[in-house]
Order: C-alpha cells, then sequence, then structure tokens
C-alpha cells in the first residue's frame, strides 16, 4: 500500500495557486485511474484506487499548507504505513516552471508543508517536486506561490500534471528514472530527429550513409 500526497491550501480562492499544484496533480492521478470519489477523512480528503496491482491511498490535506503533517500522520497512523511508502506531490520554486525532479529523503528547503510533515514522520519519504519557478526575490516567495498559475504557464502546466499522472505507474513501480524520463517527454516531446542529430533532414536524403 502507498500514500500519495498533494499539498495545497483548501478553498476554492487558492484552488488554482501555484501552490496547489500538488492537489492539481493528485486530482489528475485519481481521475485518470479511476479512484473512488474523496471523501472527509484524517483532517483532509481521502480517495482509494489501485495503479499496477499496488492498493493507493491519495490524499489532500484540509490542514492548509502549514499543518500538512497531521493529516499526512493521521493517515500513516491508521493504515500502518511507513514512511518510505509515502510519495509527496508539491511545488517547487528552486526549479524552473515545468520541470520535475523526484527525491527520496534528505531536507525541506524551507518548504511549509514538507517541514510540517518532517516534523510529524520525518524525512525518510519521496516526493515529486513540480517547479513552479522563483520570482527573482526572496521576500516576494509567498505572493508568488499564492497566486494563480498566468495563462502562459498553461502550456507546461498541463502537460505536467498529466505527464505525472499517466505515468504514475513506472513510479509506483520503482522505476524513478524512468518515470522522469517519460514526464519531461511530456512537456518537451524530443524532436523526431533528435536520436540521430547527425541524419539529413531533406526528404528523398539517403537514410543509410554513415554519419
Amino acid at each position: 500500500m502507498l500514500l500519495v500526497v498533494g499539498l495545497g491550501n483548501p478553498g476554492t480562492e487558492y484552488a488554482n495557486n501555484r501552490h496547489n499544484i500538488g492537489f492539481m496533480a493528485v486530482d489528475e492521478i485519481v481521475r485518470r485511474h479511476g479512484f473512488s470519489s474523496f471523501r472527509g477523512k484524517f483532517h483532509g480528503e481521502l480517495a482509494e484506487g489501485s495503479i499496477s496491482g499496488e492498493k493507493i491511498l491519495a490524499l489532500k490535506p484540509s490542514t492548509f499548507m502549514n499543518e500538512s503533517g497531521r493529516s499526512v500522520q493521521a493517515a500513516m497512523t491508521f493504515y500502518k504505513i511507513p514512511p518510505k511508502d509515502v510519495i509527496v506531490v508539491h511545488d517547487e520554486i528552486d526549479l524552473i516552471g515545468g520541470k520535475v525532479r523526484l527525491k527520496r529523503g534528505g531536507g525541506h528547503a524551507g518548504h511549509n508543508g514538507l517541514r510540517s510533515i518532517h516534523a510529524h514522520v520525518g524525512s525518510d519519504y519521496a516526493r515529486v517536486r513540480m517547479g513552479v519557478g522563483h520570482p527573482g526575490d526572496k521576500t516576494k516567495v509567498a505572493g508568488h506561490v499564492l497566486k494563480d498559475f498566468a495563462k502562459a504557464e498553461r502550456d507546461w502546466l498541463e502537460p505536467l500534471i498529466g505527464g505525472i499522472a499517466e505515468f504514475f505507474p513506472l513510479l509506483v513501480e520503482g522505476d524513478d528514472g524512468h518515470f522522469m524520463t517519460k514526464v519531461a517527454e511530456r512537456i518537451t516531446p524530443p524532436r523526431p530527429n533528435a536520436a540521430h542529430p547527425n541524419a539529413d533532414d531533406v526528404p528523398g536524403a539517403d537514410k543509410n550513409k554513415e554519419s
């Protein structure tokens, strides 16, 4: 059994904030893989499903970001889920918009949601870090993450969320590297000739020539 946690703030006024990208991704995982409807539980909203033969619990804490750990701890305690079987999906200002990285263990880098989870259950869980960009000034970070995504950001936001949901089975199966590669390709598809950068693209060119 795995617990996947999306981080964000509850309420319609926050729904499209950059800080809520974790909620968005978990919603898409639930939708795409046919999970049950969300129901109120563990100071949050919980849905259940199965991916690659593994039972998955999807949790969106309703405690607001800086108290996310209370919700995560409650679910982990009830189902006896160890930290290594928890995956947290969250916004990451240290990555440019559209980039994704996977991290297992380590520090919280000042993220208030992760800080709360660290305090309640420790650090030995996995994180899917979804880049939302940095405003360039640390004093503007709070305003940046609590603003809605700009229209232009939708060009990478929708492929990013869709890719994480589509290829989430790879993460469930423990294939971290393949998961990140496939998500990245959804956002920036490789050029048709990328595998042979020196090949001649002119129609009718001899594809068998040596390079």
